[in-house]
């Protein structure tokens, strides 16, 4: 029997799916980047929605959200949130302990534990007590970008993202913005390239995010139990997974989508 593991899902997904649409789910649930085909990857690049396939916060809200969802008419708060940091532990156990991943899974932490204690929750003392926890326990994820790049993101939107409102649209944009403002110096930085598109893309494929991870999961997990259960499901991931493609793909080839130096 396959392996419940990183690799064992992504073999389950590659029997359901064509590439390039197998190697971007598994980007998307496991932050694997090894299927991925160089123009691919590229696009993903210059149209700026390379942080779909990098595991992050998003990642552990969607699977907690997944779960509250479940469990909180059925057992409570209490046990949901419990439930919420097991699965939190066993997220970050499963893909391995990455910077993006640890620090998301503090942050996700304390915020359940504000909720079972009846506790106020400060978003912006959370990020400060996470990034500085995280530097004293390992100096050298200063120096990684992808803790950059999580970290400063997260900073943005907690900063300017506010609160949402009824425009899903407007929200989407708002969060995509403050994001990026503080991302796009450590990305010139690194890469000598901005995304002038990444906005216009991000509005096109962020709502998409949410439905394809759940639906992932749920496409490995019946894969890895029976085959052909699995591939119920991967008919409608190919649905989205194709349209997610076509936009990065054609954001990616507008001219002047993006600037290198």
């Amino acid at each position: 029997m396959t392996p419940f593991s990183v690799s064992g899902l992504t073999s389950i997904l590659t029997q359901l799916l064509p590439e390039p649409h197998a190697g971007l789910l598994a980007g998307l649930l496991f932050g694997t980047k090894a299927a991925l085909s160089t123009d691919l990857y590229n696009a993903l690049v210059k149209s700026g929605t390379l942080h779909i396939i990098a595991l992050s916060g998003m990642n552990i809200s969607i699977l907690s959200r997944m779960v509250t969802n479940s469990l909180l008419p059925v057992v409570g708060r209490r046990i949901a949130g419990l439930s919420i940091l097991l699965l939190i532990a066993w997220f970050v156990w499963f893909v391995g302990p990455t910077s993006t991943i640890v620090r998301a899974a503090i942050m996700g932490g304390l915020s359940i534990l504000a909720i079972l204690t009846g506790r106020q929750y400060w978003a912006i003392l959370s990020w400060a007590l996470t990034v500085s926890i995280m530097l004293l326990i390992n100096t050298s994820w200063l120096f990684d970008i992808s803790f950059q790049l999580s970290a400063t993101a997260t900073l943005g939107i907690i900063l300017f993202g506010g609160e949402k409102k009824e425009n899903v649209i407007k929200d989407n944009l708002r969060l995509t913005l403050a994001a990026q403002v503080f991302t796009i110096p450590i990305i010139f930085f690194y890469f000598r390239r901005i995304s002038l598109i990444s906005p216009i893309a991000n509005l096109a494929i962020g709502w998409l995010v949410g439905p394809l991870t759940g639906l992932g999961w749920a496409t490995a997990i019946a894969g890895w139990i029976f085959l052909p259960a699995g591939q119920i499901i991967a008919w409608v991931d190919w649905v989205l997974l194709h349209y997610l493609l076509m936009a990065v793909t054609w954001t990616a080839k507008i001219p002047f989508a993006s600037l290198s130096l």
